[in-house]
């Protein structure tokens, strides 16, 4: 029999971290030092409307980025935001974006549980860390591999500043093919776009109209409720 525990999601927020790559680590050594816990990375790479590309051998360069989730205890939250700020200069233009998420359950980290409660940590933050006065929604976007592009272009041109783009593998029930007999799991593009919470229906509206989400078997979207963002508010103004 397996045993596990499930937790209000009340008392968790999911931290989502937009990095360059190279940086998670230290992210990583520093919630770790603070007892906090520690994350998951995953590597993809940004699109960002106002990242300057470098012109390589003719073909556009986009940085490599690394994307950090971080699932803390909500009264923890505001100490893991000053750590990670203080170890990516998120308050600073072109470092990257963090933003939270609310959690509805959490399944499997006993060890919350038993940790002692304690606020402090091994770190001390003289940048404070400032409340961005636009509210966002987090567009989850899942299609077939090549599609992507076209996904952060529509969301562009409606509005959207860009978008973070993950690589992943479907196991839908309608997904897989047969090669030899064996069974084929297509490739996906995961497009995370962080958009402003107004403009968030007509950038959806724009997503669909452009890889026809609205016919079978050609992706997904859904929009999460962002908490709080840090780093995107200068490309607001």
């Amino acid at each position: 029999m397996i045993i596990y525990s499930s937790m209000s999601g009340d008392d968790y927020r999911l931290i989502v971290t937009i990095v360059k790559k190279g940086i998670a680590t230290k992210v990583l050594d520093a919630t770790k030092e603070a007892k906090i816990g520690g994350g998951t990375v995953f590597l993809g790479r940004g699109t960002a409307s106002r990242k300057t590309y470098l012109q390589i051998l003719g073909m556009d360069y986009e940085p490599e980025k690394e994307i950090i989730f971080t699932l803390v205890e909500k009264n923890k939250l505001d100490q893991t935001l000053d750590i990670i700020v203080k170890e990516t200069d998120l308050n600073k233009p072109g470092k990257g974006i963090a933003f939270v998420i609310r959690v509805s359950e959490v399944i499997g980290q006993i060890h919350m549980l038993t940790r002692p409660k304690t606020t402090e940590g091994g770190h001390i933050v003289n940048a404070p860390i400032k409340d961005c006065p636009i509210k966002f929604d987090l567009i989850v976007t899942i299609v077939n591999d090549g599609f992507a592009e076209e996904v952060v272009d529509a969301a562009k041109e409606a509005g959207a500043e860009g978008g973070t783009i993950i690589h992943g593998r479907g196991t839908g029930i309608h997904e897989n093919a047969k090669l030899f007999g064996m069974s084929i799991q297509p490739e996906k593009e995961i497009v995370l776009t962080l958009v402003d919470k107004n403009k968030t229906r007509q950038i959806l509206e724009a997503i669909n109209k452009a890889v026809k989400l609205d016919q079978p078997n050609t992706g997904i979207a859904f929009v999460l409720d962002v908490e709080k963002a840090i780093g995107i508010c200068h490309l607001t103004k």
